[in-house]
């Protein structure tokens, strides 16, 4: 597979599972309700979504790029090789 291939195998579903996540996530919890260290977060609400959906996107793509890492064979079972 090629590499762009492969990066939008990762990045496609991993974006899709950041959305669910978000979505599932902000149904239950008020961004206005969290605390970092005690204190209240200064950012908006929209920041707040904004920030965590791009961790929840990240924490899915390294989970997805794993599994691709993973699933590839041995360099010694790829044809061509000199063993």
């Amino acid at each position: 597979m090629s590499g762009s291939r492969q990066l939008i195998g990762i990045l496609w579903p991993s974006f899709l599972l950041a959305c669910a996540i978000e979505i599932l996530v902000f149904a239950l919890v008020d961004p206005s309700d969290l605390h970092w260290g005690g204190e209240a977060l200064r950012m908006s609400r929209q920041g707040v979504y904004t920030v965590a959906f791009f961790l929840f996107w990240g924490m899915a793509a390294a989970s997805s790029a794993f599994t691709a890492l993973l699933a590839e064979p041995p360099s010694r079972d790829l044809p061509g090789r000199a063993q």
